[in-house]
């Protein structure tokens, strides 16, 4: 029997908590000096712009177990919007109590209630742990697309080329 789950939106004074977490996943991905996020401006995109939200799943003392950030995305081809997972990190003293599961089907439930067409995430290729959770819950791998970047200094030096 699956223990019922609680969860809980993140709110301003949990961006400390928040951005702890956001290092932990970074050094679990071997990606901690790619981590430039402070405080202030998790604080400022997540609460002051509210450009994601951050959902916690809690032990049953009410700790924060891990959590989820998300934000809305969109399809043209379904005409509706979907849900982008950015970050699911399940803490390690508590993985395999089916908290990451019950992350992701909370979500779920937050897409379908909020009328969204999707629900979706990218994983790292060698993360293979990840990859066997994800495809035990029904989750399909896009492999007929590649994932493109433009970010820093390339992202700057683009949006400064002369107007065409």
């Amino acid at each position: 029997m699956e223990t019922e789950l609680n969860f809980r939106f993140a709110v301003r004074e949990d961006t400390p908590l928040i951005l702890q977490m956001i290092r932990e996943l970074a050094d679990y991905e071997k990606l901690l000096d790619e981590v430039v996020a402070t405080e202030p401006v998790l604080e400022e995109w997540l609460f002051d712009r509210q450009k994601a939200e951050v959902l916690f799943v809690l032990t049953p003392e009410g700790k924060e177990a891990g959590f989820a950030l998300f934000f809305h995305n969109f399809s043209t081809f379904l005409g509706r919007a979907g849900i982008y997972l950015e970050d699911l990190y399940v803490r390690p003293e508590y993985r395999g109590r089916g908290y990451g599961k019950g992350l992701i089907r909370r979500l779920a439930a937050l897409a379908v209630e909020r009328g969204c067409g999707r629900l979706e995430w990218w994983c790292l290729d060698w993360n293979q742990p990840s990859i066997d959770f994800y495809l035990s819950l029904g989750a399909e791998p896009m492999s007929d697309w590649t994932v493109y970047r433009i970010a820093g200094k390339t992202l700057t030096d683009l949006a400064a080329e002369p107007k065409a």
